[in-house]
């Protein structure tokens, strides 16, 4: 049966492994417009007088949008057919990076790259579903394999691609470059996806959107993130704490309105039940403590290289090489072996190996040293995150039923996707707290609060499933993919 329907699939799309280019291409084109962005905010501080709180929102804002559409986003290609919503996702990412490109002034910047995050959020889910579809059973793990090694590629090439744009200053383009690149590369993804993407009829013809939910999730998330990123500027009003307090009450709303509309047999955004899991719930503490100190490291690490250590751009980006290589390694290390044989042990070595990592880099820094005695702490914290991350997603699945696997696994990556903005919004505002006591400092600083959310990580590492589940069940291969994919991100 199965070798009937592998060779029926083969048959029907013969052209499956451009497919896999045209998905791969917009998968790489949203990961470096998240990586290229840390690189070029100094650029951008300079040439649009952006105040700090601004380039919380512009490197943060991109995540935050995805975060906040990722689940709709999935739905819209249940509701509307995968291939449709792909074209209007790359067609919306491509415009809304010329448009960034060309944004007059801060505040268009941001809006335009929200508007960004938006349009990602609606192509991207729709990738993984179409590969699945074309691809069969016994190839599946070979098209999913491709993703490590390019994704891997894309995320040592991200900032360096960035910082190489941003010194070349093409026709005095400056860091504009970095959004407008993504011009020839979104055209190619729109015409391929629109002549080699299959025609497949939606999935959920007789279902609704869930367009509550969705106002309801996305209004939870903006009330958290907003007062985060803007409290220091307004020097946090009694209504900054109102709206944190606020976005708990949403959420738990969100949460009440998605099991109602599970009881009256509709399609809910979020099956409620995956909450219920002591290790699936520990899983989204987990993952917000490793993910939003990444994201908020990358940017302060990038500012304290350019604004103190008077590094080009490019040279900020190479400086970044030994931290992916050691993601790349690490994350090979334990999908292959360690994740195996040790499963949770795998996370939690992870974890401590980037402590040490980032330990060492404080040290360097608040020791005066600079160029290439930072390059160990990196390398060293890279290996860490890259163990960690590796089996994190798969081992926090392993929580939850076959039937909720589809579900948890939306959760976890617009969860990965919060938790790069509230790391934004948190490390960003301590960093630029600190300043006034000088680069070194803030970075210090900074640095120490992630060593503090990485040994919460290890107090919390223990209530995860000891092993993922040894089951095919659907979702758990592309929540493995997304995983390589989260760390290409943040990394």
């Amino acid at each position: 049966m199965n070798e009937q329907r592998s060779r029926s699939v083969s048959n029907v799309y013969p052209r499956r492994w451009l497919i896999l280019a045209v998905v791969l291409a917009a998968e790489c084109m949203d990961l470096l417009d998240a990586t290229v962005v840390n690189v070029a905010a100094p650029a951008i501080h300079q040439d649009l007088n952006t105040s700090s709180t601004g380039l919380q929102w512009i490197v943060g804002g991109y995540a935050f949008s995805i975060a906040v559409g990722l689940m709709t986003g999935g739905r819209l290609g249940d509701l509307y057919g995968r291939r449709r919503m792909f074209v209007i996702g790359a067609i919306g990412f491509t415009a809304a990076s010329v448009l960034c490109g060309f944004a007059p002034s801060t505040g268009a910047l941001i809006t335009f790259r929200l508007l960004q995050g938006f349009a990602a959020a609606v192509m991207l889910p729709q990738g993984l579903g179409v590969i699945r579809e074309v691809f069969p059973a016994d190839e599946l793990p070979k098209a999913f394999g491709v993703f490590g090694p390019v994704i891997g590629l894309a995320a040592v090439l991200g900032p360096i691609v960035g910082g190489a744009l941003v010194d070349w200053d093409l026709a005095g383009t400056g860091w504009r470059l970095v959004f407008l690149v993504n011009l020839p590369v979104g055209l190619l993804a729109i015409v391929g996806s629109i002549l080699l993407l299959p025609r497949t009829e939606p999935t959920h013809a007789a279902s609704k959107l869930d367009v509550t939910g969705a106002l309801l999730s996305g209004a939870a998330c903006l009330a958290l993130v907003f007062p985060l990123i803007q409290g220091r500027e307004y020097g946090w009003p009694w209504w900054t704490y109102a709206s944190i307090a606020a976005s708990l009450v949403l959420f738990v709303a969100f949460g009440l309105q998605q099991r109602r509309r599970t009881a009256l047999n509709k399609d809910p955004l979020v099956l409620t039940s995956v909450f219920t899991h002591r290790g699936f719930s520990a899983g989204l503490l987990v993952m917000l403590l490793f993910f939003a100190g990444m994201s908020g490291v990358l940017l302060t690490f990038s500012l304290f290289l350019q604004a103190h250590n008077g590094y080009t751009p490019l040279h900020t980006g190479l400086v970044f090489i030994p931290m992916s290589l050691g993601m790349a390694i690490g994350a090979g290390l334990s999908g292959a072996v360690l994740g195996k044989k040790l499963g949770r042990v795998a996370i939690q070595l992870g974890a401590v190996v980037t402590t040490a990592g980032w330990v060492l880099l404080a040290a360097i820094v608040q020791g005066g040293a600079d160029g290439l005695d930072l390059l160990p702490g990196l390398a060293l914290a890279g290996l860490g995150m890259g163990l960690a991350v590796a089996p994190l997603f798969d081992i926090v699945l392993a929580a939850v039923s076959d039937e909720e696997t589809g579900s948890a696994s939306g959760v976890l990556n617009a969860q990965q996707q919060l938790a790069g903005a509230l790391g934004v919004a948190v490390l960003g505002t301590i960093f630029f707290d600190a300043l006034s006591q000088g680069f070194v400092h803030a970075l210090t600083v900074t640095l120490w609060v992630q060593v503090g959310s990485l040994i919460a990580m290890l107090l919390v590492a223990p209530l995860l499933p000891r092993w993922a589940r040894e089951t095919d069940a659907p979702g758990v291969v592309e929540a493995a993919t997304e995983s390589s994919y989260a760390v290409a991100v943040d990394g």
